[in-house]
């Protein structure tokens, strides 16, 4: 299946996090972050969001604002 994003930019940070600009075309842009905690995050060009802390607490926020929250221990993270 091929992707539907162009990868713009992308390192790892002096923490030794990695990031990844991504350009989704016509549909706007979106990026993403991974940890050496084990947490991620993702911002998807429809404005929605992705938070997973790595350790069972994960939250998304859709593109109208609503959140969900997963009922993990990492909320407070």
């Amino acid at each position: 299946m091929p992707k539907d994003y162009t990868t713009t930019s992308s390192g790892t940070n002096s923490q030794g996090n990695h990031y990844c600009s991504r350009d989704y075309g016509s549909s706007g842009n979106g990026y993403h972050y991974s940890n050496t905690d084990g947490s991620y995050y993702y911002k998807n060009s429809n404005g929605s969001t992705y938070y997973d802390t790595g350790n069972g607490y994960s939250q998304y926020t859709s593109p109208s604002g609503n959140v969900t929250k997963s009922s993990g221990t990492g909320g407070s993270k």
